[in-house]
């Protein structure tokens, strides 16, 4: 958290600037189409709900994000850099854990500042007392998505280069997470499908809860959802990277 405090100006680009400018083109558009629309309402919900949808899911969709931290996971095998961390008395694993959920804490603590404001300005629906909850679920995902980099990552010791892996992974996540658009928008049975895995826990589902979209019994299939992922992405990175390890040579810095 201090380290990332240290540069500042990106810091505050990350948190704030960045999502505010996503939600800015995502509020346009919505307002947009809204203004041609020939309906008050697009899947039963006004546009009031698709502007507090949108200026929710900027923010959250930015601190579901993990790339940056699977980037220099995948730097360290690259360079050989590993070495120095394989003898540490934490694991690969819990030592980048824990570096994401810390700037995840710290970034969260001033991004969810934003929309707060704005939902009180524009008097945009949001329940106030549904989002600790939310916010559990999207701790209990960041688990996840870094359980899926883990995975990405001990791929690195049998591939040079698989970083396109990782902007595949983010480009696929960015439509099943419901950053895109709203997942109850789409037709039956693909939203069913689509709800009942674990990546719409990243946007759609925290961000439907707050705003009234979905109720509590969306929210508890997320973290039934989420366990079953990390339960596969746990055994399946587990062995992977035991794998990796005894195919790699250490060599490098």
């Amino acid at each position: 958290m201090i380290s990332n405090l240290e540069y500042r100006l990106n810091f505050f680009t990350d948190a704030v600037i960045q999502p505010f400018l996503t939600a800015l083109i995502e509020l346009t558009l919505w307002i947009a189409i809204f203004a041609t629309a020939s309906s008050d309402t697009i899947g039963g919900f006004t546009k009031d709900f698709y502007l507090a949808y949108a200026l929710w899911t900027a923010f959250v969709g930015r601190i579901t994000a993990s790339w940056m931290y699977e980037f220099r996971m995948l730097e360290e095998i690259d360079s050989g850099s590993i070495n120095g961390l394989l003898v540490r008395p934490m694991s690969f694993f819990e030592y980048y854990l824990s570096q994401l959920m810390g700037y995840k804490a710290i970034t969260s603590i001033l991004s969810l500042l934003v929309p707060l404001l704005l939902i009180q300005v524009f008097k945009l629906p949001t329940e106030l007392s549904r989002i600790p909850m939310a916010l559990l679920l999207i701790t209990y995902y960041l688990v996840l998505v870094h359980s899926m980099s883990f995975v990405i990552t001990s791929l690195g010791f049998h591939f040079n280069r698989i970083y396109s892996i990782t902007t595949a992974k983010n480009l696929g996540l960015w439509l099943l997470s419901g950053e895109l658009i709203p997942l109850d928008l789409l037709p039956s049975p693909y939203r069913e499908w689509l709800l009942m895995l674990p990546f719409s826990s990243a946007v759609y589902v925290p961000v439907a809860y707050i705003t009234g979209r979905a109720g509590s019994e969306l929210l508890v299939q997320g973290f039934v959802s989420i366990t079953w992922g990390l339960a596969f992405f746990g055994v399946l990175g587990f062995f992977m990277w035991r794998w990796g390890l005894r195919k790699y040579v250490g060599t490098g810095a």
